[in-house]
């Protein structure tokens, strides 16, 4: 059975059909292929559409409201599929000679004239609950779109562990000292090609003090009196729900 993942813009084609659930589309369309991955004993075939297209039968969708359409494993998926569409738009040519670039598994290229190897790199970040006593530290970023409340996040540089990127970033973006760092889970971010790993840690020393190049507002807040927070198809969400069901 083959499913076809196509995209344009950053939204994904779903097919609607009267009161059925939004799914992913099986029918043969004359898209233009990108590439075909293998899942077991499906294919899903990826899609690059040159227009937004919709009409009784189908309507497109941003990838992020698919969390709610779609199982977990085919959100997932979709996600994957999205990192391979932005990718081969940003790898036609070898970064060693300019010649093109050539599909040569259904996840890597090679140069046509060099031989040059290609896979998709991705952006690794860190996000971090910190929690001092009852109390969770919350920020909202330069970058949200929304009124929420989210956790100190960042990318990791060349040369540091993950560990290392939280302690600098937390001290960074709020001027705090964390301390017993631990891991808590990890979430592929097709936003465009990242990796988020979660941590948790815990408040050790420090006054805070907000970057605000990066930040708007931040502070401490009790369960009994949070704001808006992200919503539940991420990993900031993940980690706060984790803290809240905690004694």
């Amino acid at each position: 059975m083959t499913r076809y993942f196509a995209y344009c813009q950053g939204d994904i084609l779903l097919t609607r059909e009267g009161n059925i659930p939004l799914s992913l589309p099986f029918a043969v369309q004359p898209w233009q292929r990108v590439t075909e991955l293998t899942i077991g004993e499906e294919s899903a075939v990826v899609v690059r559409l040159d227009a937004p297209y919709a009409d009784d039968h189908y309507r497109m969708e941003g990838l992020r409201k698919t969390f709610d359409l779609l199982s977990p494993a085919d959100y997932q998926l979709a996600g994957k599929c999205a990192e391979l569409i932005y990718w081969d738009g940003n790898s036609k040519f070898c970064g060693c000679c300019g010649a093109p670039m050539q599909w040569q598994t259904e996840i890597s290229k090679q140069c046509s004239l060099c031989g040059k190897e290609l896979w998709p790199s991705l952006a690794t970040a860190i996000i971090v609950r910190v929690t001092k006593g009852d109390d969770i530290l919350l920020v909202r970023s330069r970058n949200f779109r929304g009124p929420h409340y989210g956790l100190v996040a960042g990318f990791v540089e060349t040369g540091e562990s993950l560990e290392q990127c939280v302690a600098r970033e937390v001290w960074e973006e709020t001027h705090l000292r964390v301390a017993n760092i631990r891991y808590f889970s990890s979430q592929p971010w097709p936003y465009p090609a990242g990796l988020m790993v979660g941590f948790t840690a815990d408040y050790e020393s420090g006054e805070l003090q907000l970057q605000r190049s990066e930040l708007t507002e931040g502070g401490w807040f009790s369960r009994n009196c949070l704001p808006e927070v992200p919503n539940r198809s991420s990993l900031a969400r993940w980690l706060i729900d984790d803290w809240m069901k905690k004694d």
